[in-house]
């Protein structure tokens, strides 16, 4: 992140620029920082019409002292799978939490469902979560218990019959298929408007064309939908040890 943690000023030039009704990019450009740092700024402090520049400033400085505290004395943190950055990885689960939070997903289910997308697994226990949440067994039992109504995780025991919760690779399908399902239901509500209010009024012409119009996008979202499905399931190509994809060592296919 360029020029490291946000300043007191600069969450005060955030908070002027949302009063003002600015998007994300331009005060990220007024700032020359990235757009994915106001963003996150913003959704994990409030959101733009609750954000403040003082409160804000000062849950960071609350976080950072407890992430501080949280450290053990004289323990690293082990490397992460792959060689990846560690400053990286937190940095994107960050930004991936918050753009769940703008869809409309409450917090702790959001950061729960970044964990379980972000394993190599796709699968964690309720004490990993707890581990890497830094959060109370309460918290992630209620969590998942609301991703589960929405179809988003469920729960599978391992070899040690310990319960697992367990992100499908068919999520994003599943909840693709719910949401043209919803939409479906909003087209047949307003065709029977039609009825109601007659199709040759104003207003009868108007649900009507609300019902044509969701109901072809419920359709095209269903059509997607099954044509991309293998998509969730593609997995990762295995190289050998000179890179080769195809494990002959000759770098042809």
């Amino acid at each position: 992140m360029p020029g490291g943690r946000l300043t007191q000023p600069e969450r005060q030039q955030i908070a002027l620029g949302l009063a003002d009704g600015l998007a994300y990019a331009e005060i990220a450009r007024r700032l020359d920082r990235p757009t994915s740092t106001v963003t996150r700024e913003v959704m994990r402090n409030g959101g733009p019409t609750a954000y403040r520049a003082d409160l804000a400033h000062r849950a960071t400085e609350h976080r950072a002292h407890r992430r501080k505290q949280a450290a053990p004395r004289g323990a690293e943190a082990p490397p992460l799978a792959f060689g990846r950055d560690a400053d990286a990885v937190a940095a994107y689960e960050e930004t991936f939490t918050t753009v769940l939070i703008a869809t409309g997903t409450p917090k702790m289910m959001a950061r729960v469902m970044t964990c379980l997308y972000t394993s190599d697994s796709g699968s964690l226990s309720a004490a990993e979560l707890v581990q890497r949440l830094q959060v109370s067994p309460a918290s992630i039992s209620k969590a998942i218990a609301f991703l589960e109504t929405q179809g988003l995780v469920r729960r599978e025991r391992d070899e040690r019959r310990r319960e697992r919760y367990v992100a499908d690779n068919d999520v994003w399908y599943q909840s693709m298929v719910a949401s043209a399902q919803g939409t479906a239901h909003l087209a047949e509500t307003a065709r029977q408007g039609v009825g109601v209010f007659g199709a040759a009024t104003p207003a009868g012409a108007r649900l009507e064309n609300i019902a044509r119009f969701v109901d072809f996008v419920s359709e095209s979202i269903m059509r997607a939908a099954e044509q991309a499905r293998e998509i969730l399931h593609t997995q990762p190509e295995k190289k050998d040890e000179d890179g080769d994809e195809d494990g002959d060592g000759d770098g042809i296919g």
